[in-house]
């Protein structure tokens, strides 16, 4: 038993790389691999160690079933089983046997579930009378949508009325469900989701540089590499199970060298070999460096190069000018350590790199993306074991919000500018193509709510998400949802920030009360079933979508339901006719393939029944014009490419080298302003805090916003540990109590969790607001339109003395300056059973 809140990480179970027999097998191609005996090689070394938390008075005898599951409060993907014993969730336990975590569990995991049996869960639906939000039944409800729908579409402007702002945490059948709602039955390219905020950014670079979307490596590659690089990424914190084999090969015989770019001393930095505590801003200052580096000293793969990319000479032309010294005096860090990164990418033979938020949210970010896509394809780093690569995501199904086209992109990882590919929707769904938008670029959720703002979208349909609070300059957004002439719909579990302001609140089914299946970052696929019933009258997404089809009467060209499935596994089967001959290829997964074992990568085909661990293993890329998802943009301005400048590059199936200079951020430090606020998360809290504020162990050990402060700004500023501070931006202002620790000078980090309310509930009068999203800009990517939320000018002042009181921070993620300051410990009601299991 051991305290999963004091050691997020349990454990250790340290292991090798394979041997040389497993090497040779892991290279093999799959089908040869597959006739084998045993497919020594297929999985890794990596022990097996169950990980399970049931919750007070509840014996594993006592439990009545296990149902399989999957993490949905991170984006690793990891496999459970749900307990259930009178009807309810008690408890979870990893799935052993399963490719991405060998019965691991994140904290998020074993804790989070507790959320399905919180008393305040949405259990009816919910109408605006007034200034009040009042219980009402489904028929009222859906009857007021329905009514405002057919409004405004048989009305002027029809379609560019409607705007959906959906999640990264439903089912792939859901979200196929509302994006041929949203497509082919209203017509409307005004569809996004909160994966905006987080993973936009990734599908963007695997565009630019390799065609489509779609992660090239897989989660084994850390059994078989010799060097991890993690960019922006605190995956200690944000996807514990990885870091976890990270440590693992860590804490092995031949163990992997690690580079960590974070202005911050994360557990990651803490760890790592080579840290790069670069300014916020500068990322692309650093990547152009050390592309120079390697290219410089001979450290790439001149047959690679020349056989599989496009774009060499260019690239070399904007680097030229780039060295180590350039870019140690922007980023201010040490050369040395430039250097000496540089060293470790050009020396190893197996590099896994990991990207996440801090390039996605920060300035030029798929420019600096799209480097860290480069490093790899000069290198020749890609399609074997241990040369992986992770553009990595931050919700659980974000990869499914863009195979299945929730988010805006065409289903199938389709080009919404290829008349064929939009051809091909029109036949699959019995429609005119020029139903389906295809007269510009998807609108991006940044876009949307300008629209909204300027009164063009009328209907605005928020599903299990709160812009309330994630979105930047939070004032804007209050007034935008607040609108009158906004008819607001938000489909939640509970009343959040979001549903407070809406007109029709719809009560949500949760993870273990739906079925459906969902993919996590290396492709994986897995199942979910359905544990439990919902409460009260909440309903599966998929049927409140189902049911809003229904109602509007949406038909295809022939007079039949546009929507022609009735349940997750029909609705399943429908997707997997769309993906079929496209890089998501879906058709050999079913239901039954998913059930009692392992998750399966896509794609997965007759010719690959068991799944395809990684892309581009030939150096063939998805770039041929016919095929490709995106034709490509200007890295600086976002100007898009057309196809004609696409086919006139001959790509050939080769990768491209996009190159960029560094530009500054839009946002700079002044006298006025002279720190730079930079966000982020902690290991105890997922996205706004709807669901893990519930979870006692994890509210406990993080409760309140607190404000990350460098010991030396500390003092210039009379701060101590604990100490009430107010940081203020152009924008707006927070106050929350100081912890001052290892964060680089001149940078003051704040956790994006926290709203203005807590649970719902309005705060106390004249309460200041906590949310980190009253400080950032109101600014985007060119190329992804990811907001960016790491870069803001912000000033830090003291308001009252703490009184001794420690601040409201955990211990775990950044260390505390003061020594004295108590680790954070969940107790005995944190105590997880951790079982390894024997070779």
């Amino acid at each position: 038993m051991t305290d999963r809140i004091t050691d997020p990480w349990g454990a250790r179970t340290p292991y090798g790389p394979p041997g040389a027999a497993e090497r040779i097998a892991a290279s093999l191609p799959e089908g040869v691999r597959a006739l084998l005996p045993g497919d020594p090689g297929r999985h890794s070394a990596w022990p097996v160690r169950v990980d399970a938390f049931l919750e007070e008075g509840v014996q594993e005898k006592d439990v009545e079933k296990w149902v399989q599951a999957a993490s949905i409060l991170h984006s690793n993907g990891d496999a459970m089983d749900i307990a259930v014993a009178g009807g309810r969730i008690v408890g979870v336990r990893g799935r052993a046997g399963d490719r991405v975590n060998h019965g691991r569990l994140d904290p998020k995991d074993l804790y989070g579930w507790q959320a399905a049996n919180s008393p305040d869960r949405l259990t009816r639906p919910l109408v605006r009378e007034g200034d009040r939000l009042v219980e009402t039944d489904w028929d009222t409800a859906m009857g007021r949508i329905v009514a405002r729908s057919r409004e405004l579409l048989d009305g002027p402007g029809g379609w560019g009325h409607f705007g959906f702002h959906t999640s990264g945490q439903l089912f792939l059948e859901e979200y196929y469900t509302l994006g041929v709602i949203g497509k082919a039955g209203i017509g409307t390219p005004h569809m996004d989701g909160n994966t905006r905020l987080c993973t936009a950014t990734a599908a963007a670079a695997l565009k630019e540089s390799f065609g489509t979307d779609g992660q090239p490596g897989s989660y084994t590659d850390v059994d078989h590499c010799d060097a991890i690089a993690l960019w922006g990424h605190n995956v200690a914190e944000t996807q514990t199970v990885l870091w976890m084999r990270m440590l693992d090969r860590r804490r092995g015989p031949r163990p992997p060298a690690m580079i960590a770019v974070d202005p911050r001393e994360t557990p990651v930095a803490r760890e790592a070999d080579v840290h790069l505590a670069v300014r916020p801003g500068t990322n692309m200052a650093l990547m152009n460096a050390l592309i120079h580096r390697l290219i410089d000293k001979g450290w790439y793969d001149e047959e690679y190069v020349r056989s599989h990319t496009i774009g060499f000479e260019e690239l070399c032309r904007v680097v030229r000018d780039c060295p180590p010294g350039w870019a140690a005096e922007i980023c201010d860090v040490p050369v040395r350590s430039i250097e000496h990164a540089a060293e470790i990418l050009g020396s190893s033979r197996r590099l896994l790199s990991t990207v996440l938020q801090g390039f996605y949210q920060s300035n030029q970010a798929t420019a600096a993306a799209c480097q860290v896509n480069n490093i790899h394809l000069l290198r020749g780093m890609l399609g074997r074991p241990g040369a992986g690569l992770y553009q990595m995501n931050g919700q659980p199904t974000a990869q499914n919000t863009r195979e299945t086209g929730a988010d805006g992109d065409l289903p199938g990882m389709r080009n919404w500018d290829n008349p064929q590919h939009v051809r091909q929707l029109a036949e699959l769904w019995n429609v005119e193509p020029s139903v389906i938008p295809h007269w510009a670029p998807p609108t991006h959720a940044m876009q949307v709510f300008r629209y909204a703002e300027q009164g063009s979208i009328k209907l605005l349909w928020v599903s299990a998400t709160n812009p309330a609070v994630s979105l930047p300059d939070l004032a804007r957004v209050r007034r935008i949802l607040s609108k009158e002439d906004l008819f607001l719909v938000v489909q939640d579990i509970f009343l959040t920030e979001t549903a407070m302001l809406a007109d029709v609140v719809l009560p949500a089914a949760t993870w273990g009360e739906k079925q459906g299946t969902f993919t996590s970052v290396d492709r994986t696929v897995h199942l979910a079933d359905k544990a439990v019933e919902p409460p009260g009258e909440a309903r599966s997404d998929l049927d409140i979508f189902l049911d809003y089809a229904r109602r509007m009467d949406f038909r295809d060209k022939d007079g039949a339901p546009l929507v022609k499935w009735h349940d997750p596994e029909s609705a399943f089967e429908a997707w997997k006719a769309c993906s079929a001959g496209r890089p998501c290829d879906y058709t050999g997964i079913t239901y039954e393939l998913l059930r009692g074992g392992s998750g399966v990568q896509w794609p997965c085909t007759p010719s690959a029944p068991r799944g395809t661990e990684r892309l581009y293993t030939g150096g063939r890329f998805n770039t041929d014009p016919g095929y490709c998802e995106d034709y490509g943009h200007d890295l600086l301005t976002g100007a898009a490419y057309d196809e004609e400048r696409h086919r006139a590059m001959e790509p050939r199936g080769r990768a491209f080298l996009r190159a960029a200079p560094y530009q500054p951020s839009p946002e700079v430090t002044s006298e006025e302003h002279p720190a730079l606020l930079t966000t982020g998360r902690t290991v105890y809290h997922f996205h706004t805090r709807t669901k893990t504020a519930r979870a006692p162990q994890l509210n406990d050990s993080a409760p309140e916003c607190w404000v990350e402060i460098a010991p030396g700004d500390a003092a210039a500023l009379g701060v101590a540990e604990g100490d009430l501070v107010r940081v203020e931006s152009p924008r707006g202002e927070l106050e929350a109590r100081a912890r001052v620790s290892g964060t680089r000078p001149g940078v003051v980090f704040v956790p994006f969790h926290y709203g203005y309310w807590d649970r719902g509930e309005p705060g106390p009068g004249g309460e200041a607001p906590r949310a980190a999203n009253e400080l950032t800009i109101t600014g985007w990517d060119p190329v992804s339109k990811q907001p960016i939320f790491k870069v803001a000018a912000v000033r830090v002042t003291r308001v009252s003395s703490g009184g001794g009181v420690p601040s409201a921070a955990p211990t775990v993620g950044v260390v505390p300056a003061d020594p004295r300051v108590p680790a954070t410990r969940g107790g005995p009601a944190a105590q997880v059973r951790e079982r390894v299991e024997e070779a």
